[in-house]
């Protein structure tokens, strides 16, 4: 039986895949063209996969195009006398393998060509293709370079030139005819003179998320193979939640069909997603391993993405900003239709505010006020429901309570210090009640919505920052629509204020049948300072 793959590259042979036959087409169409074409996508995006698929379909179509592929990932550390050494051994390598796949021989002379030249520099690079392209004789050599990203530093600037130089040759006699560079960055967001590169901005190729019909593409091979079937609206959370990015995709599958030990005669339902996407939220794999490592290269992350999921007024996706080119080159952030920045998908920006959540606030034990045995437990009711609105009215009590102290907790960034608090209030409650909390789909910028899930009820949290009445009210509207949309009949909407001095509300009312608890709650701006001067008595004398 075939199976959902997340471990590297993917065979129709051994795993369900989606085959990105019209990306496939486009990149080909670009190669017949002579374009020297850029392929970029984050990590665990299938690039290997799709450039390998690639080439072996122009191999394929016409004995025309001699198609090779290399891999730059060893060579990052070499000095220029190893990087041209190693290169021109396995571009004789994977001349050989083409050959061989094809159950042909190689003349004397190419063989005698390839044992004795030798690649030193770029301008000796440049001189063996040329000689090459006359011993493949009428064959279009495509050459398709792997984790580019890794050529030494040293070297790229005249590796490049080289390259502009072959590139700007007669076309007939181009050798490489065609090439592609496979790395996470776009060329305009490499760290190279741009005056030199051969490659236009028309030639980059961006490898999207699947979209919703590859995702069902995809799962609909393991039910034409195994007859298990999925409830058709898993589908769309499924990839509303991923956004439609292969390796989420693939994990989620896997754990749907692998590990949650489901019959497969039954249908594979929401029970069973909201089961698999707890897991995942949880779990720790590559893929969300490479996410925190990069979300924490830069303090200065934090606050970006922070920004973006608060603010209404959100963040420009402006790739001349350093720090927003990297975020988008890691795959965390998309540009949205308004031209504004947005977390790639919710499970990225649950694990960010996972990542980002300090271990321990030190206030952990004052949740609830000293003279009472209240406890999470207690907001339960005799039937196992939530008493979700006692349990925010004592959240803004606490904050109350807490005063200037949540801003003295280890690494607490200020700005943000209301939603990291209640993020972990509601998680530890949600744990303890055995519950399920995630982030749902963002239907607009500025906001911050949590979907909490227990005992078959559903309740919404949404979070955002004040920024003045007329979004204080705008939230609500929004709230309501989202509500509607989820058909829950509750929401509550929780807005920290950061003025100098604030009041703290709270209020219900209802919107179109619909209610809605509404808070506002003051946040302390600074650590008051310590009196100066002489010591003062209790009567201040």
């Amino acid at each position: 039986m075939k199976t959902f793959e997340t471990r590297g590259p993917v065979s129709p042979e051994r795993n369900y895949v989606v085959r990105r036959t019209a990306e496939i087409a486009d990149f080909i169409k670009r190669v017949k063209q002579g374009r020297y074409i850029v392929i970029f996508a984050p990590r665990q995006t299938g690039k290997t996969t799709f450039f390998r698929w690639a080439l072996d379909a122009l191999a394929d179509e016409a004995i025309t195009y001699f198609p090779i592929q290399l891999d730059f990932e060893e060579y990052k550390n070499f000095s220029p006398d190893d990087f041209y050494y190693y290169l021109q051994k396995d571009i004789h390598k994977e001349i050989e393998s083409v050959f061989e796949k094809r159950n042909e021989t190689l003349s004397h002379n190419l063989i005698q060509f390839l044992e004795n030249t030798k690649i030193t520099n770029h301008v000796s690079m440049r001189e063996f293709f040329e000689e090459l392209a006359n011993l493949l004789k009428y064959q279009r050599l495509v050459i398709v370079i792997d984790e580019f990203d890794g050529i030494p530093e040293i070297v790229v600037r005249d590796f490049l030139h080289s390259l502009r130089r072959i590139y700007l040759s007669d076309v007939d006699a181009r050798c490489p005819f065609s090439l592609g560079i496979v790395g996470v960055k776009s060329i305009t967001q490499l760290n190279y003179d741009r005056s030199i590169s051969p490659f236009n901005s028309q030639d980059e190729f961006a490898l999207p998320n699947f979209t919703l019909e590859q995702v069902q593409e995809l799962l609909a091979q393991y039910t034409d193979e195994v007859g298990q079937t999925f409830d058709p609206d898993i589908l769309e959370v499924l990839h509303k939640q991923t956004a439609g990015q292969p390796f989420l995709v693939n994990r989620f599958a896997q754990i749907l069909t692998e590990e949650l030990d489901i019959p497969k005669t039954d249908i594979i339902g929401m029970k069973h997603f909201s089961e698999a996407h707890t897991r995942l939220l949880r779990e720790q794999n590559v893929n969300i391993q490479h996410l925190i490592t990069n979300i924490r290269r830069y303090p200065r992350f934090e606050t970006i993405l922070m920004e973006i999921v608060s603010y209404d007024a959100g963040v420009a996706f402006n790739l001349d900003n350093e720090f927003i080119a990297e975020l988008a080159a890691y795959g965390v952030l998309v540009e949205g239709p308004d031209g504004l920045c947005r977390i790639v998908n919710p499970i990225y920006q649950y694990r960010i505010m996972k990542a980002f959540q300090p271990l321990i606030n030190g206030l952990e034990r004052e949740y609830f006020p000293e003279d009472t045995d209240t406890y999470f437990l207690d907001y339960l009711t005799p039937n196992g429901h939530i008493r979700l609105l006692p349990l925010l009215d004592n959240f803004q009590s606490f904050i109350a309570r807490a005063g200037h102290r949540i801003l003295q907790g280890p690494d607490t960034p200020q700005e943000f210090v209301g939603q990291y608090l209640l993020f972990a209030y509601l998680d530890q409650f949600v744990r303890l009640v055995h519950g399920r909390m995630y982030l749902e789909v963002q239907t607009g910028r500025g906001r911050m919505d949590l979907l909490i899930l227990h005992n078959s009820q559903k309740y919404i949290v949404e979070t955002k920052i004040w920024e003045g009445k007329r979004s204080y009210t705008a939230g609500k509207a929004q709230l309501a629509r989202y509500m509607a949309l989820e058909d829950a009949s509750e929401g509550y909407y929780v807005v920290f204020d950061h003025r100098r001095n604030p009041a703290s509300q709270a209020e219900t009312e209802t919107l179109d049948g619909l209610t809605i608890r509404s808070y506002v709650i003051p946040v302390m701006q600074e650590v008051p300072s310590e009196p100066t001067g002489r010591n003062l008595n209790k009567e201040g004398v």
